[in-house]
């Protein structure tokens, strides 16, 4: 039924632009034509998934997004008509192209009439299937950038609650709209305070899970004994204190999206844990022989190079491969320095809404804002400006406002020496920082982790590296005075 032409076409038909974020359903009872039909949209960049029936079709809509499907009007046990209304009612944003025979374009009519997008007639050669599917990529692709554009619009300065113009923050916004269409993994890349939650939850929300669950998993502040049960549950009696078994946010999260913030600190031995129940789809809560079907969407976010992680051996290479499906990077905010006065701007809005009174910052304070490295990120400013209207009894923020780290000069306030370059290292300048606003407020972490704009971990994480540093340095020069 397939006329097959050159295989030649396969091996050279340029890829679509995007089209790699496609998920393409064919729905045909013909083995031989399936895989032809595979063939051709893997040549094109589509994901593909194949089904025999409509029965097994509508599984696979069930399981996992469907941009596209390439659906046989004769197949066994339904008709094809009734399995188009079935595709539509479960999948009304899917494309539907029917395949039918060359005596039976009357079925294909009825079928554009009940909302099919096109059809095809059988026996077709791959260069027809291969434009049809070229358009569909390209409808798609336009369906998104107007999405986007309608986003872009209800958000003047950014995607979302995601504020940012800069070049960076653009290609990220077309990305996460194109990633909201899939129930692919995603791996979230940003120093601290950028925002990786705020781009998981624009994620979720501008895709088909928007109305399930986003659940949250902070794998650096969970107690290592307790990481397991609180992602995969426990039985009664699993445990000294387990009273009364316990859902695991996995399983919570059914249908919708867990994101797990930090996951370069998830401990190896959980990491093959995690691996098999996304391979799997299914989990084994603790204490439990049985295992629990799970239907989730997997983000996850790292401040590290979980890359230089593989090779010290403390992160699993598999789970890296299998969460790297696509990868977002998100720019540290001196990168994007255009953005800060539009940041300033949305949080002092903020901020006076929330006190009765309208807030402005001085042309001095804005420039000494715009001159900061931001260590920190997008946290520390927020952090920054809420301190400065806390502390400041004036409707506009000035200079004297600003906590002292933000104008006095780099070299002064840190204590560096200054390199015969002139260049300082952003890690040096970071240390220096920390340790500054530690001194500032008597060694309360906690107090200073609010006002760096950093989390408590990352805090804790990162006097720990000092303090190896620190003995490093000591053993070194011991061996030294030594020999």
């Amino acid at each position: 039924m397939f006329n097959a032409t050159s295989s030649a076409l396969l091996n050279h038909s340029p890829q679509i632009e995007g089209a790699n974020f496609l998920n393409l359903l064919i729905v045909d009872d013909d083995l031989a034509v399936r895989e032809a039909c595979r063939d051709v949209a893997h040549s094109l960049g589509f994901n593909t998934r194949m089904a025999e029936s409509a029965e097994q079709a509508y599984r696979l809509l069930d399981a996992a997004n469907t941009d596209a499907v390439l659906l046989d009007l004769r197949l066994p046990g339904a008709g094809g008509l009734d399995a188009l209304h079935t595709i539509r009612k479960r999948r009304a944003d899917a494309l539907v192209i029917v395949v039918t025979g060359y005596g039976t374009v009357k079925s294909a009519v009825q079928a554009m009439k009940d909302g099919a997008y096109d059809y095809v007639t059988k026996p077709f050669s791959m260069e027809e299937l291969r434009l049809l599917l070229e358009r569909v990529a390209g409808h798609l692709r336009l369906k998104t950038e107007n999405r986007l554009l309608r986003e872009t619009i209800k958000s003047r300065h950014g995607f979302g609650n995601i504020i940012g113009r800069a070049p960076d923050m653009e290609k990220l916004y077309r990305i996460i709209a194109k990633a909201g269409q899939t129930s692919h993994p995603v791996l979230i890349l940003g120093e601290s305070g950028t925002g990786k939650e705020l781009v998981a939850k624009s994620i979720h929300f501008a895709g088909i899970f928007r109305s399930k669950p986003f659940i949250p998993v902070d794998c650096g502040s969970l107690v290592p004994t307790l990481i397991e049960s609180e992602l995969f549950g426990h039985v009664r009696g699993a445990f000294t204190g387990a009273t009364n078994p316990k859902d695991g946010l996995l399983a919570i999260a059914e249908g919708g999206t867990v994101f797990l913030d930090e996951i370069g600190e998830l401990p190896v031995d959980l990491q093959a844990k995690l691996l098999r129940a996304i391979q799997e789809k299914e989990i084994r809560p603790v204490g439990s022989v049985k295992r629990v079907p799970i239907n989730v969407r997997i983000l996850a976010a790292t401040n590290r190079d979980l890359e230089h992680a593989v090779a010290d051996g403390t992160f699993r290479r598999d789970l890296f491969f299998r969460l790297n499906v696509l990868t977002l990077r998100i720019p540290a905010l001196r990168e994007r320095r255009q953005d800060i006065p539009l940041l300033v701007a949305h949080f002092l809005e903020r901020i006076g809404h929330d006190a009765g009174t309208e807030k402005t910052i001085s042309d001095e304070a804005l420039k000494a804002l715009l001159s900061y490295d931001w260590p920190g990120n997008v946290r520390e400013l927020e952090n920054s400006l809420e301190r400065a209207c806390a502390l400041s009894s004036a409707n506009e923020i000035q200079l004297r406002d600003l906590p002292t780290q933000l104008y006095s000069a780099p070299i002064e306030r840190v204590g560096v020496s200054q390199p015969p370059n002139g260049i300082i290292p952003i890690a040096e300048l970071e240390k220096h920082t920390i340790l500054n606003a530690l001194t500032q407020v008597n060694g309360d972490k906690m107090l200073a982790a609010r006002l760096l704009g950093i989390g408590k971990t990352t805090l804790y994480r990162k006097l720990k590296e000092y303090e190896s540093q620190t003995w490093s340095m000591g053993q070194s020069t011991g061996a030294r005075s030594g020999a």
